[in-house]
């Protein structure tokens, strides 16, 4: 994708489907995210489908569901997909019925495996033909370190995620990816299978479980949220409440570049401006120079975003770095700021 595209019509209207991230859009570590609820309704008042996609393996859907419910979100068991549902279906493809499988993460990780007929254990000297992996906040070095005993003695080995980072109101705290490469450190050996976003297979069973024709992935990663709804062939908008900051959008490579950006989910049941070939967008103009990117005009902080965006894309497919972004007038340098930029 080489720019972020337009829609006359409000997203709500343009999709049949919304498949939405939790933490990050919908909520911070079970703080509700402003906006959030009503976004959420606004989709179903249109008539959209809804799945509720995640890639944390530590809750069950009645434990998402409830979640959910405390924020201010309506939702229904059978419109949640975890990562943790689809590790274990996957195991159940691959593996007998009864065969031990080795739990790093949460007791919810542990039901779904025990859910598909399989048998969870939490010691190598079960003898686990498989380890499954998922985040959970009391995961240490009991856990892995049983892991690495079944690893080395030739497990197979799935990973729920690989997200290097979960979001909190205090920044960005460790994720099961950083805990899986501490096991990757450990046994030199890379995971078989990674099940959850950005790998197609969670995408796919959300699309096949709510009956999608026309999707749109709702996320706040680059890396998972929207390199998986390209993975998938889907549609996405980027919602800046979450990880990525601005400096992380207009930085993106191009499997990971979303379709639509918006402040919040208000951005579902809103036209979104196209960004025009002279760099523009709503009032704001970006144009490039030898020294990088040139902000001017006033406006919306998401259309100076938008267009940034675009233009940094630009530079960086035909230069390979990403470029300078400086400020022409007052306006734009308080657009910036604001931007983090």
């Amino acid at each position: 994708m080489s720019g972020l595209a337009g829609s006359e019509k409000p997203l709500n209207e343009r999709y049949d489907a919304a498949l939405f991230d939790l933490d990050g859009v919908l909520y911070l570590q079970e703080e509700p995210i402003a906006q959030a609820p009503e976004g959420v309704a606004a989709a179903r008042a249109a008539g959209m489908r809804i799945g509720f996609v995640t890639n944390n393996a530590s809750r069950r859907a009645p434990a998402v569901v409830a979640l959910l419910g405390k924020v201010g979100v309506e939702a229904s068991e059978d419109e949640v997909v975890t990562a943790a549902q689809a590790s274990a279906a996957l195991l159940a493809e691959e593996l007998p019925a009864g065969a031990a499988v080795l739990i790093v993460g949460a007791e919810g990780l542990a039901d779904e495996v025990a859910d598909v007929g399989l048998r969870p254990v939490r010691s190598a000297d079960d003898k686990p033909v498989a380890v499954v992996q998922g985040f959970a906040r009391e995961v240490g070095w009991e856990q892995l370190a049983e892991a690495a005993l079944a690893l080395r003695a030739g497990a197979r080995w799935v990973a729920t995620n690989r997200d290097l980072t979960i979001p909190s109101g205090r920044g960005p705290l460790p994720g099961n990816g950083s805990l899986v490469a501490a096991l990757v450190a450990a046994v030199r050996r890379e995971p078989d299978v990674i099940v959850g976003k950005p790998h197609p297979r969670l995408h796919q069973e959300s699309v096949r479980r709510i009956g999608a024709s026309s999707p749109l992935v709702v996320g706040d990663r680059l890396d998972t949220d929207i390199a998986g709804a390209v993975n998938g062939g889907a549609d996405s908008l980027l919602v800046m409440t979450g990880v990525t900051e601005a400096a992380d959008l207009l930085a993106a490579a191009p499997g990971e570049r979303p379709t639509y950006v918006s402040a919040d989910l208000r951005g579902l049941a809103e036209p979104h401006p196209a960004v025009a070939s002279d760099g523009s967008c709503g009032g704001f103009s970006v144009q490039a120079d030898g020294a990088g990117l040139v902000l001017s005009g006033s406006g919306s902080s998401i259309d100076a975003l938008r267009a940034l965006a675009v233009a940094a894309w630009a530079v960086m497919d035909a230069s390979g770095a990403a470029p300078a972004v400086r400020a022409d007038g007052v306006p734009a340098e308080d657009t910036l700021r604001s931007l983090g930029l």
